[in-house]
């Protein structure tokens, strides 16, 4: 089993033993973290050394381990950041819905979901693949991320159901859990399918238009 790691919460700033850290120490600690990031980009995590981040942040490995116990822990506070942007996208999930400017709204939900996938692809692939592999503390962060993601969609398609244009028989919670599946697919590996022809714009398009008909029921 996993072990589990004590987890400071998004935009706190602790070391190991969750003790608060002085300005000069947070520095440290990010600019450890933006290295982590940018290497991850082009290699995998398992292959990722502390020397590496260490040499890439302008430090030693000592100071690395005065953070982190190791490169997964510093991975996990990562995706604890990304974790942070979310309520963003809740807040437009929170807006009307209906007409052109329900549809402008979706399109911004899926361009927001596709951006936070660009600035932070290869924390939230690790994320997603340790997750799958069963690792709690990864389970846990991506849960913490998506389960807002899911409430606000699920309220959103009951309230059109209690309207009459939502078909009751549709379960909002396992509708907003499809649609939040083509969201993060599709914001994970929109750069393939544009490889493949179809462009960004079309894909943002389209998953807004399905977004707004799963929610109002396709009226306009």
């Amino acid at each position: 089993m996993p072990r589990t790691l004590p987890r400071a919460e998004p935009g706190t700033s602790r070391g190991q033993g969750a003790r608060t850290l002085g300005p000069r120490a947070q520095k440290t600690r990010q600019r450890l973290l933006a290295a982590t990031e940018a290497l991850l980009a082009n290699q995998s995590v398992r292959d990722l050394s502390v020397v590496e981040i260490a040499r890439k942040a302008g430090t030693s490995p000592a100071t690395f381990y005065q953070y982190f116990e190791d490169v997964e822990e510093a991975t996990l506070r990562l995706a604890e950041q990304a974790a942070g942007e979310m309520p963003a996208v809740l807040e437009m999930i929170d807006r009307a819905w209906d007409g052109d400017g329900g549809l402008a709204n979706a399109r911004a939900i899926v361009d927001a979901f596709v951006r936070h996938w660009d600035a932070h692809r290869a924390v939230l692939l690790v994320r997603n693949l340790a997750a799958d592999e069963g690792d709690r503390r990864f389970q846990r962060v991506r849960q913490a991320t998506l389960q807002p993601l899911l409430e606000h969609l699920a309220g959103r398609i009951s309230a059109g159901q209690r309207a009459g244009r939502v078909d009751a028989k549709l379960s909002a919670a396992a509708a907003a859990a499809a649609m939040g599946a083509v969201l993060e697919r599709l914001a994970a590996y929109h750069r393939e399918l544009e490889m493949l022809g179809v462009s960004r714009e079309d894909l943002v398009e389209t998953c807004a238009r399905i977004l707004q008909q799963t929610v109002t029921g396709g009226a306009r």
